[in-house]
């Protein structure tokens, strides 16, 4: 099983695999720079403290590093308990989402022609995965990856983000910024132009909260 001690050891390995500090390791993810200090793993009171699901997603997307290269590091293997499956979620294709028929209301997977796919990482209730096709979302997401989105985490301003429009659009984009008429979203490949977006036309919106690699 992980342990505390794995997880940040094998954040510390892949900072001096790639030549950086702890501090310059979540700087390069895209995190605040005291994120993985070794001030942040224990708390006052001695309690342990773990880096997020979405901060480990952030690392290996940033240095290209995959999870088994990430466990290696960290000196561990997860293991399950026998008898208990590997978490998963729904996984459809790209294209597939701008249809109807898979979503419901409240944005959460919903009705037939959902495959599914295994996860490194327990993922949070009503996450979904979606097939990346095409080069449109190039350096990050390349043809083939899979990304796993979030329909309730809290969205903030730079959270890679997937949008359905009531059109069947699905976009995959960085959101710039969010009023109450409309979204900002900008390309993560910069070959694409920015795009605003009415709210009204919103069907959907969630998180990436990890992604293959």
């Amino acid at each position: 099983m992980l342990s505390h001690r794995d997880i940040w050891n094998a954040i510390d390995a892949i900072a001096g695999r790639h030549g950086l500090t702890a501090s310059g390791l979540a700087r390069l993810a895209g995190l605040d720079a005291t994120a993985f200090n070794k001030s942040k793993r224990v708390s006052k009171d001695g309690r342990e403290r773990w880096p997020s699901t979405e901060s480990i997603a952030k690392v290996l997307e940033a240095t290209g590093e995959t999870f088994d290269a990430f466990l290696a590091a960290g000196g561990a293997y997860l293991q399950l308990p026998a008898g208990i499956d590997r978490p998963s979620v729904p996984l459809l294709g790209l294209a597939q989402a701008g249809s109807g028929g898979f979503f419901d209301s409240a944005g959460f997977p919903a009705g037939q022609g959902w495959d599914e796919v295994p996860l490194p990482l327990a993922a949070e209730d009503g996450s979904y995965a979606l097939e990346v096709t095409g080069d449109s979302m190039l350096p990050l997401y390349r043809d083939g990856d899979i990304i796993v989105v979030s329909p309730t985490a809290q969205v903030r301003r730079g959270d890679r983000v997937v949008v359905r429009t009531k059109d069947g659009e699905v976009l995959v984009k960085i959101l710039h910024r969010q009023t109450v008429r409309v979204l900002e979203l900008h390309s993560i490949n910069p070959a694409h132009p920015p795009r605003v977006v009415p709210v009204g036309d919103v069907e959907g919106m969630g998180r990436i909260i990890w992604a293959s690699q």
